[in-house]
């Protein structure tokens, strides 16, 4: 018997995923929770095109990088 995703938080439904990933309807709850294109937050690029890093841009992903990982503890 299959779990009911619905009442699974994302956290939950992300792990199961994870370790069923040939479960196409779980995937497609999981993916249906993500946050709409008009809504997502786009950071700038931490390498030109040459593969240099652009220095004023690691802050940036940086401080973004330790929000999400606040926000999933």
């Amino acid at each position: 018997m299959k779990p009911n995703f619905a009442q699974m938080s994302t956290k939950e439904l992300r792990a199961y995923v994870l370790a069923h990933r040939e479960d196409i309807e779980a995937l497609e709850i999981l993916f249906s929770r993500r946050t709409p294109d008009s809504q997502a937050i786009i950071y700038p690029s931490m390498f030109a095109e040459d593969g240099t890093p652009i220095e004023e841009n690691i802050p940036i992903i940086a401080e973004a990088i330790a929000k999400i990982v606040q926000r999933e503890k």
